[in-house]
C-alpha cells in the first residue's frame, strides 16, 4: 500500500507539473516537482522502499520528456545519492535545515542537466538567461521545498495511519 501512496503522489505531481503550471505565468521556471519528493524519499523513507520508485518514475519522466533519455533517470539516482551523503552529515530532523537540503538538490539537479547538456552540445555556454532560471528555482526551492517535504511526510503518515486501520479492522472481523 505504500507503493499506492507513491504512486498517486508522483502522478499527481507529473500531472501538475506538465498540464497545469506551463500554463500560469508566475510558475515559470519553477523546478522540477519530482525533485523534493526524491529529497522526501531520501530522508523519510528506508532505502528498499525509495529505489524502485526513484527508478519507475525516472522511466515515467523519460518517456514523457522527449529529451535525451537517461538524463532524468540518472538525475534522481544521483540527487538520491547526493541527498544521503548529505543527510549523513546533517540531523534532518532538524526543520530548518530543510530549505538547504532542497536548494542542494535543485542545485544538483540543474548542474547534472547543465553538464550533461554541455556533453551533447560542446558550444553550448552558460548564459545569463540560465543563471536567471536557476536562480528562479533557487528562490521557489527556498519557499516551497520545504512545504513539499513537510507536506509529503505528513501525507504519508496520514495514509500510513488509514491503511493500518483498515487492516486492522478486517483482522478483527
Amino acid at each position: 500500500m505504500t507503493y499506492c501512496y507513491h504512486v498517486c503522489i508522483c502522478l499527481f505531481l507529473i500531472i501538475v507539473q506538465t498540464t497545469v503550471m506551463p500554463y500560469i505565468p508566475l510558475f515559470q521556471g519553477f523546478y522540477d516537482l519530482l525533485t523534493p519528493f526524491v529529497i522526501f524519499l531520501c530522508i523519510f523513507r528506508p532505502l528498499r522502499e525509495s529505489i524502485p520508485v526513484i527508478l519507475f518514475f525516472g522511466f515515467v519522466m523519460e518517456a514523457i520528456s522527449g529529451g535525451t533519455f537517461g538524463l532524468y533517470l540518472t538525475t534522481y539516482l544521483w540527487l538520491f545519492i547526493g541527498v544521503r551523503w548529505i543527510i549523513t552529515f546533517l540531523h534532518v530532523g532538524n526543520n530548518p535545515l530543510l530549505p538547504f537540503i532542497v536548494v542542494a538538490g535543485v542545485l544538483m539537479e540543474n548542474l547534472i542537466i547543465v553538464g550533461s547538456n554541455v556533453i551533447f552540445d560542446p558550444g553550448l555556454r552558460f548564459t545569463s538567461e540560465m543563471s536567471i532560471t536557476i536562480g528562479v528555482q533557487v528562490f521557489w526551492a527556498i519557499f516551497t521545498g520545504p512545504m513539499f517535504l513537510l507536506f509529503f511526510n505528513y501525507s504519508f503518515g496520514k495514509w500510513d495511519k488509514r491503511v493500518k486501520e483498515i487492516f486492522t479492522r478486517k483482522v478483527d472481523r
